[in-house]
């Protein structure tokens, strides 16, 4: 579907760069593609559509470094802030060989409908830099997070735009990343991220959240389908951060997660793994490889027989070639981005519910804002309100989504879509044009 200007023939210089149309192959061209799925329903609103379509600020940085036998080293850096209508921009900074800046302006739009359909009041950000952590030392891990950070130092700030941690980044890179900002501003300044240690003003319960948001919206959406969790039957792709803890929330809750499939491998057993054990021995390993259970091809994965699919990994893994072969009743989004548009025509077709990632995965960025007003007021909530204050938000945000959605007939990632364009929209007409 192409990102066609309005047909306002007064309206001038509207046609998209090149590298922001849909035809492009790549993140940024899903994206558009959901963005016009939804217009139609966003009545006069729609006459700021292209709001949407285009990145507030893209920015690609240098990021050099001493290695540690001497020579020089150049990394692509990124931070993209999307839209800021709503407030300061938020969204993860994520190390990965395959960084683009398609992925991360994708990203950063996503986190704009990510933050107002949960409601909270933040923009859409995203950062990167095209790197594969595992091939650098600790102390070069360091230097290239702090000289990215001095890069985009200018654009980010606790009232700017606030990053916080993705795809291999964790809290000690938020704290490389908050020390090297606050060295430059001259002060302490917890708030410029989220996701840091707790001795560094980060918040209980952040490195749960985002796995505990999918275990939430994964129960609201299967109470709602009539789906028991006890015996459900789960398939968990991605092992990380989300994907394990979710698979721990659903197998404490009687569900037998039956499959799981992380970098290296995917294993099976239709008896149901033993998440814990998995998890300890991934924290040793680096990988479930090796752990006991059978061994399936990355394909056969997506043909397990289950009852809840959560894609927990990258972006595009859902796609018109595997969907057909999906046999779960709902998928559950742990990941940004992984179903592609065509894709989900086909499992909308095979009456298969996706609980889009923009609700399903909003459980890190809900508890991000709650540690950005804990470091804001330098009073901290114990673990058991945060999680309560999530589950809370969580449901009332699923609860609106789905009546969108039975309201309109349409998918929950349309009904996402039209709940948060609409907020940001509305902030962004009352705000106006300036000058």
């Amino acid at each position: 579907m192409s990102s066609a200007a309005p047909s306002n023939p007064a309206v001038k210089n509207h046609t998209l760069p090149s590298y922001l149309n849909a035809d492009a192959l790549g993140p940024w061209g899903i994206y558009l593609q959901q963005v016009d799925r939804v217009t139609p329903y966003l009545g006069s609103l729609a006459r700021w559509v292209e709001t949407l379509k285009r990145p507030k600020r893209a920015l690609v940085v240098d990021v050099p470094i001493e290695m540690d036998n001497g020579t020089i080293a150049h990394f692509e850096g990124y931070r993209v802030q999307h839209n800021m209508s709503r407030g300061p921009g938020k969204g993860g900074v994520r190390f990965h060989q395959d960084v683009t800046l398609s992925e991360v302006m994708a990203l950063s739009a996503w986190m704009s409908v990510k933050n107002a359909a949960v409601n909270v009041p933040y923009g859409g950000a995203k950062g990167g830099i095209r790197v594969d952590p595992r091939t650098l030392s600790r102390s070069e891990l360091e230097r290239v997070t702090r000289r990215y950070t001095s890069e985009i130092n200018f654009i980010i700030g606790p009232n700017k735009d606030i990053p916080a941690p993705d795809v291999n980044t964790n809290e000690q890179v938020m704290a490389w990343m908050m020390d090297t900002y606050s060295m430059n501003s001259g002060s302490t300044a917890t708030g410029v991220v989220t996701g840091k240690p707790i001795s560094l003003g980060g918040s209980l319960g952040r490195r749960e959240a985002t796995g505990r948001g999918v275990f939430v919206v994964g129960s609201e959406a299967a109470r709602n389908l009539g789906l028991e969790i006890r015996g459900a039957r789960v398939a968990v792709q991605g092992f990380g951060n989300v994907g394990a803890v979710a698979a721990k929330l659903f197998h404490e809750a009687g569900a037998k997660v039956v499959a799981v499939q992380d970098h290296r491998t995917a294993l099976y057993n239709p008896a149901g793994l033993d998440v814990p054990a998995m998890m300890e021995y991934a924290s040793h390993s680096g990988t479930i490889e090796g752990f006991q259970g059978e061994t399936i091809s990355a394909e056969q994965f997506w043909h397990v027989d289950c009852e809840i699919l959560i894609p927990a990994a990258l972006e595009g893994q859902i796609t018109a070639q595997n969907a057909p072969h999906i046999k779960a009743r709902m998928v559950i989004e742990g990941a940004n981005g992984p179903t592609t548009p065509e894709a989900d025509d086909i499992l909308r077709e095979r009456n298969i519910l996706v609980a889009p990632d923009v609700i399903a995965n909003a459980g890190g960025v809900t508890v991000s804002y709650f540690e950005w007003v804990q470091d804001f007021s330098s009073f901290f909530w114990t673990e058991e309100e945060i999680n309560q204050r999530l589950v809370r938000i969580m449901q009332e945000a699923f609860r609106a989504i789905w009546q969108v959605a039975q309201d309109n007939k349409v998918t929950l990632r349309t009904a996402a879509f039209i709940v948060a364009c609409t907020r940001i929209l509305q902030a962004r007409e009352m705000r106006g044009l300036y000058p």
